[in-house]
């Protein structure tokens, strides 16, 4: 007989996943997320997490029950490492005395001394290479898996099995309210989803930046052949946005600060190609099957790239300091500036040409609409 699983062993209620990273890092968990609520259908799904990943627990209630707001510590980055929250927030952790808390948020070290200090009954995660991990189910750092394949790895390990564990589709739901943003960007700015293409400029990073003059060209090349540009970001992108527009020659639309992630999203899957960096909105076209051309700088591509490498192209030059750990990059950005206007314009041409051959893509400006949730993100 099979050896049991923890999953088995534990038949764990009350389960916390700490992953307190950013939108890309998400969605790309979303396929470990389904497989351990496969797994787990009556258990409480805890996420502890960054602030703004509320959204992104109600954006998937059927995965995630629950969050809980990571109040930082040293060893984090992704937000102010202040420790002035950490103590109440360790007390209350361990107060809920969770059956199980998996480390999803990286390869260990700290992630793994911080996640022991919840309390839980059991833990599970990933080590690296020379750690002596707390006692619990580790799956060593799988290096040279996709990121959504790493975790489902993990998922593995616990005690996951079946279809969910084999699927590693990134899935992106689209809600009642996104839609009708959507329409009404679609009026307001008389947006033509056949023929639309979405330039999005911003990534996090600095160092994951494609030039904004190379986005301008590339989107004039685009626009002189007939197709409409719509430039996306945040609102604390406008200034980076506006640039791209101002360097551009042809009519295009600025949609930073119009629209929500949804309602974004919702415009991604109508649309006919995505531009982009290797950042967020690059795992939302994926999660949309809206293709995509991502020019990914400084980034692992073995990593992050998507996974569908015929409806998503990757163009990316691999100077000797890649991959980068870098918030600016030091050197020039050769990873960057090694990548042509000329060549992402090019691929870009090729891949709307392109694409009416790819299946259930015919009509890709009338495409219908997926299955509205009456329960909205709130």
């Amino acid at each position: 007989m099979p050896m049991p699983t923890l999953l088995d062993a534990l038949a764990p209620r009350r389960i916390v996943i700490f992953r307190a990273l950013q939108l890309g890092d998400m969605l790309c968990s979303v396929p470990a997320l389904r497989a351990l609520r496969a797994a787990c259908p009556r258990a409480h799904i805890a996420l502890v997490g960054l602030p703004w990943s509320a959204d992104f627990v109600a954006r998937y209630p059927t995965l995630v029950d629950e969050h809980i707001v990571f109040p930082g510590a040293r060893g984090f980055p992704e937000q102010a490492e202040d420790e002035r929250g950490l103590p109440a927030f360790l007390d209350a952790m361990r107060m809920r005395r969770f059956d199980l808390a998996i480390q999803l948020h990286g390869s260990g070290g700290v992630a793994n001394v911080l996640v022991d200090e919840f309390g839980a009954r059991a833990l599970g995660g990933f080590s690296q290479p020379g750690e002596a991990p707390p006692p619990g189910c580790y799956v060593p750092w799988p290096d040279a898996l996709p990121e959504p394949q790493r975790y489902l790895a993990l998922m593995h390990a616990l005690g996951a099995r079946g279809h969910a564990l084999r699927d590693d589709t990134l899935w992106f739901p689209l809600y009642d309210a996104d839609y009708a943003a959507c329409d009404d960007l679609v009026e307001r700015f008389g947006l033509e989803p056949g023929r639309l293409v979405i330039v999005h400029p911003g990534a996090q990073l600095p160092s994951r930046r494609w030039p904004a003059q190379r986005f301008a060209a590339v989107a004039d090349a685009l626009a002189f052949d007939g197709w409409q540009i719509a430039v996306t970001g945040t609102a604390g992108e406008r200034e980076l946005t506006a640039s791209v527009l101002g360097g551009m020659t042809q009519t295009a639309h600025h949609l930073a600060g119009e629209t929500t992630l949804g309602a974004l999203a919702a415009l991604v899957r109508q649309a006919r190609l995505v531009l982009c960096n290797d950042t967020g909105i690059s795992h939302v076209a994926a999660a949309m099957r809206t293709p995509s051309v991502v020019v990914a700088s400084g980034s692992d591509t073995r990593r992050w790239a998507p996974l569908d490498r015929a409806r998503h192209r990757v163009l990316a030059d691999w100077p000797a300091c890649r991959p980068c750990s870098f918030h600016a990059c030091p050197y020039g950005h050769p990873c960057a500036l090694n990548v042509s206007a000329e060549q992402v314009a090019a691929v870009a041409q090729a891949h709307l040409l392109d694409t009416h051959r790819m299946p259930g893509f015919a009509a890709r400006g009338s495409v219908a609409p997926m299955p509205m949730r009456r329960t909205p993100p709130c």
